[in-house]
Formats: C-alpha cells, structure tokens, sequence
C-alpha cells in the first residue's frame, strides 16, 4: 500500500495545481481513480470552467456518512531556490520532496491509494472524498462546494480534513479573512505632488493605521484563549504601486489577511479600517481628485473551527490513532466550512505545517505510514 500512495503522489505532484492555474487534470486524475473504484463521482466546475471541485460516495447514498476532504491547489514557487523540480518528486533520506507533497497531496494520495480498499469493505455508513480548489487563496472552492450541497443528495454528519498536522488531532483553529484593497489617485509629475493624488502614499498610511491596530489587538486577546498566539493576528502580504522615481502613482494595491481568535476583533478591525478611510484618506484624496477611491475586496472570510464538547469526528479519529489528545493550532483550514454545514470535523494529516509553501516542500515516509494506518483502521470499522 505504501508503494502505491507514492506512486499516486508521484503524479499528483506532477500537475501543477497552483492556485492560479487549472485543477482540472489532476481532477479528471483522481475522478478516474474513484470511479474504477466503483464511487460515484460528481464534478462542480466554477464559473470560468477551468477549476473543479469533486465529491465522490463509496457506499450508501444516505445522509450520516464520513468525508475524507482535501484541497487540490498549491501555492506558487516562483523567487524559491528549490534543489529539484518542485513537480518531479524526489525521494531522499526517508522524505519525499515536491510541491504539495505535505500541503496536501500526500493525504490525497493515500486516501486514493486506499479506495480500492474502501470500496470492499464500505457497509451501511458511506464514505465521501471531497477534493477542492482554490483553498490557498480563501478556501473558495470549499465555499463553492458547500452551496452546491443541496445538489449531492446526502449529508454527511463527519469530516476528517488531512491538512499536515504531523496526524496529530486538531479540534480548532482561528479563522482567515484574506482581503485586497485597492487605491484609485491621480497621476502627475513628482515635481508638483500638490497637484496629483499620489496612490502609495496613501496606501502607506493606511498600513501604517493597519499596522497600528494590529499592535492593539495583542492587549484584546480572550483570557482563555489556548492559541498561539492567543489574539488576533494581522499579516500584510504584498504592497504593489508606482513605476518610477519621478511619477506620482495613481494605482496602488495592499494585500492583508488576519486571523481572528474571536469575532468582536475582526468587527474592530473593519470598522476601524472604514472609518480612517472615509473620515481621514478619501476627504483629502477628494479635495484634489472627487474621482479617487479606496476599495477593499474580499478574498475570503472563512471562519474558524470551534471546538466542540461533543465531536463525532474527534472520537473517531481518536479511535484510529490511538490517542485522545487533541489540539488548537493558528493557521486557518476548510474545517469551518464544514462545521458550518452541520458536521462534526477534526484536522488529521501527514506532514508538517513548517515544511509547507517552502523550497524543497516535503512529507516523510513515516508520516504517510502513519496516515495510511489511520486510514486502514477506518476501513475496517466501516466494515463492522
């Protein structure tokens, strides 16, 4: 079995699934593999038609069954100084090296290298995969998945989503909103900056407030917060705008994220963020150019997974690894997404979070034994 999950890493690795580009080879690639299998296997493009979430059922179409779930993309390797090619995986010293081989192709390898398994000994309760895009740049696909629900004909009471957490058993974690706000000025000479509305100045001072306010959500943190660390966090992404040294720039864009712990901090940061913009940069930007603007897109806003007292997915997961500790962690998942459509969900993958959207990204054999144990127990208690 073992040989097998590396081999279909082999190939998953192969398709180049970052977030900008299509998904749909390695979806046409794991939908084959099911179907072969004998599941059923239903496609959901999205509105370009160049990406696919797939959901798939081994077993009884009835409501209650367990999801093994994972997104396809991954993040971009561009300005990495990578050893090999990040899409040839490459075995070395017991670690298998490629892009998405922890993040997290390896846990969808090994769920498809079991399938053939699944399908024999999947009695009453069903078995669904779901496999998603875009969940690097806002866990859209996985929004996408969760209207389409209504469409799929079952409801799945648990899920069990193989992020690289080292298989040990998250039950929470914060959430992300991912934004991108962008500045509209006027262009002019830089001899005469009175007469332009030069764009990254003003997106300066926006970051420098946003910045500001992240200090501040250090002392707003919940007594009884057990995340690390415990408040809301604020990351600035990237900052694009201007040309040349001597041209005011008229377009400037900020791309930020932030993680809340609580939901009070992500209200404050909005609020605060709108108010500075309509109270303090648009009257100035306006005075000289009434057409100048501040836009802010969001990306996503996918909320946290809560922990919870009663947890179907915890308990059984629990079961499989033999063990019942259970952990928070800070980075963010489609686990929300999921609890919010009634599920009970723990995270549980191979790999570490630290290797993943690095040069030389890798999983280790060991994990993926780890992982593909789980997973052999769970077969079997689908079989009693």
């Amino acid at each position: 079995m073992l040989q097998t999950t590396k081999d279909i890493l082999a190939d998953l690795i192969a398709f180049p699934t970052i977030s900008s580009d299509s998904n749909l080879e390695m979806i046409a690639y794991l939908a084959t593999r099911l179907e072969d299998c004998g599941a059923e296997v239903q496609l959901f493009t999205d509105p370009s038609g160049t990406k696919a979430n797939l959901f798939a059922t081994l077993g009884p179409k009835k409501d209650g069954g367990i999801v093994l779930s994972g997104h396809c993309d991954v993040v971009p390797v561009a300005d990495q100084n990578w050893e090999s090619d990040p899409f040839t995986m490459v075995e070395r010293d017991g670690r298998l090296y490629g892009r998405g081989s922890c993040d997290m192709k390896g846990f969808i390898a090994s769920t498809i290298a079991m399938a053939p398994t699944f399908a024999k000994s999947v009695n009453d309760r069903a078995l669904h995969f779901a496999f998603t895009y875009d969940e690097e740049v806002g866990c859209i696909g996985a929004a996408h998945l969760a209207q389409s629900f209504s469409d799929l004909g079952v409801r799945p009471s648990v899920a069990i989503i193989g992020e690289p957490t080292e298989m040990r058993i998250i039950e929470g974690h914060k959430g992300c909103y991912e934004y991108t706000t962008r500045f509209q000025g006027l262009e002019g000479h830089g001899s005469a900056p009175d007469l332009g509305v030069n764009a990254v100045e003003y997106a300066a001072r926006y970051v420098t407030y946003l910045l500001d306010l992240k200090e501040q959500l250090r002392d707003m943190s919940p007594p009884e917060s057990a995340f690390e660390p415990p408040w809301t966090t604020v990351n600035l992404g990237a900052i694009h705008g201007g040309s040349v040294h001597n041209v005011i720039a008229p377009k400037a864009q900020i791309d930020w994220e932030m993680r809340p712990v609580q939901q009070s901090d992500a209200v404050f940061i909005k609020s605060r963020l709108h108010a500075y913009c309509h109270d303090v940069l648009l009257p100035k930007m306006q005075v000289i150019y009434p057409e100048a603007s501040i836009e802010t897109q969001i990306v996503g806003e996918v909320e946290g997974l809560v922990p919870t007292l009663e947890n179907e997915a915890k308990q059984i997961v629990s079961e499989l690894t033999g063990t019942q500790d259970a952990h928070l962690v800070p980075f963010g998942t489609e686990g929300g997404l999921f609890q919010g459509l009634g599920m009970d969900v723990v995270i549980c993958g191979p790999g570490s979070i630290e290797q993943a959207h690095k040069a030389d990204e890798f999983v280790t054999v060991d994990q993926l034994e780890r992982c593909t144990a789980m997973l052999s127990k769970l077969s079997q208690k689908l079989a009693s």
